[in-house]
């Protein structure tokens, strides 16, 4: 009996020892590779690779860069990367961040010590590349549109990269390869000379990029908040970038830093749109909770609400010389706001309305003022991209053929009026008649499809 006693003991003890083996077999895939993702990619990437260490891949992490390989597998105490997250070498990672938690540093410690081991599936493997462009089958849905100040070339968002073409279409300039699985809004600098692209990966992490648009490198990789970014925008004099985030709050970046300046947590749901008024001194956000907020963009203090609410808000722009808003989501009609509101008048109604426009046969995702401000186009889920004189609201032209739009933009003369959308093309329409001008897959597609389309 006592032998069995005996017996029974240890096998409870293996199995104890067993479960604390299991409980420290952490995953590279799913635990490692999130936090690398959002906290050290910025910098470690093919397009930057400070220190010549790139950890978008496991075999790049694992080989280390100019101070030699990362860690050495079943040895923590010996790895250089624990060693630079504690802070025993300096500098400490992730640079100009706050430290990581100690759990997190402890998930290093743990996947090191059971052998460092890559789980990585193969099909996420394949995508994961970044030292080149990727290969595409079919076109993919374009998010975001942006003309360069001097109409010279067209930004165009693709998957996992931004392209460059000439305005006209006919020829591809570059392939801006980064981070983001998605890129969400594209703006150019007034000066052109930098381009901001802003987006992310899906339940992992966004991210702003900023390009030097001459040499076509990237001069910063801002990572933020666990999830997609959305509705990007410059100050007038380029310094800041401001970005809607689906945790309720608004990022503003320090552009020449590449560092977070300001976080404003006064919406209650996702902000989806963003834009900065006249003078850089204040900000208009948009989002789920269906407030058009105007904040103080210094201090991130709300100021109000400019709208009265009605529909999820999923799209906002500013006039180019005025401090009048244009705002529209899911109730499907345009409103023309401002921005100021005079002492005499009510908070929290309608008085600062300008304009309503009329109902779009589906909800708005996108909205764009032409240069002058004399003309809005409004995009969206409907068929069409109506064009509107904005002191009337009339209707002035109606441009086809999209299945739905969501990216529009004026050129910047105002003669032209680009969209893109769901079926992954770029049309280019004559504004003032809204003929077709140009319409073509912006994205180099497989020989064989290509030839078939």
């Amino acid at each position: 009996m006592k032998t069995m006693r005996i017996g029974l003991l240890a096998v409870l003890a293996l199995g104890s020892l067993g479960s604390q083996r299991l409980q420290a077999e952490v995953s590279y895939f799913r635990e490692i590779r999130p936090i690398i993702q959002r906290n050290c990619q910025g910098c470690h990437q093919p397009a930057m690779k400070y220190g010549g260490l790139d950890l978008t891949r496991y075999e790049s992490f694992s080989a280390g860069g100019n101070k030699g390989p990362a860690y050495k597998v079943d040895a923590p105490k010996e790895s250089l990367v624990l060693a630079y997250l504690k802070g025993e070498r300096q500098p400490r990672m992730p640079l100009g961040s706050p430290p990581l938690a100690d759990d997190q540093i402890e998930l290093f410690r743990s996947w090191i010590a059971s052998g460092a081991k890559d789980d990585t599936p193969p099909e996420a493997r394949e995508s994961s590349a970044l030292d080149k462009p990727p290969v595409y089958h079919q076109a993919p849905v374009i998010t975001a549109l942006a003309y360069s100040p001097d109409g010279s070339q067209l930004a165009v968002s693709g998957y996992r990269e931004v392209l460059l073409h000439r305005a006209d279409g006919s020829a591809l300039v570059a392939r801006l390869v980064g981070l983001s699985d998605r890129i969400q809004s594209l703006e150019f600098s007034n000066d052109g000379k930098t381009l901001v692209a802003a987006g992310g990966t899906p339940a992992r992490f966004g991210e702003i990029q900023l390009w030097d648009v001459a040499s076509h490198k990237l001069k910063h990789s801002v990572t933020l908040t666990d999830e997609t970014l959305f509705g990007a925008s410059l100050s007038p004099d380029g310094s800041r970038v401001a970005v809607g985030c689906a945790d309720n709050t608004v990022r503003v970046v320090d552009t020449a830093a590449g560092k977070e300046a300001l976080k404003i947590s006064n919406h209650e749901n996702w902000v989806l749109g963003t834009v900065f008024g006249v003078n850089g001194k204040r900000l208009v956000s948009v989002g789920r909770d269906q407030a058009a907020k105007l904040t103080d963009a210094t201090s991130g203090a709300f100021i109000e609400n400019i709208n009265a609410l009605r529909g999820e808000l999923a799209a906002v722009a500013r006039h180019p010389t005025r401090d009048l808003i244009l705002i529209g989501g899911a109730e499907r009609i345009p409103y023309l706001y401002m921005m100021d509101r005079p002492a005499s008048m009510k908070i929290a109604d309608d008085s600062t309305l300008v304009r309503k426009f009329e109902m779009q046969d589906g909800a708005i995702f996108a909205l764009a003022f032409s240069p002058d401000g004399s003309r809005i186009a409004v995009a969206g889920a409907s068929d069409e991209v109506p064009i509107y004189q904005t002191e009337t609201g009339e209707r002035v032209a109606t441009c086809k053929g999209h299945r739905g739009t969501y990216a529009v933009v004026f050129s910047p003369d105002g003669a032209h009026l680009s969209t893109g959308g769901f079926d992954g093309r770029v049309r280019t329409y004559e504004v003032t008649s809204c003929k077709s001008e140009r319409d073509f897959v912006p994205v180099p597609l497989e020989p064989q499809l290509a030839s078939a389309r």
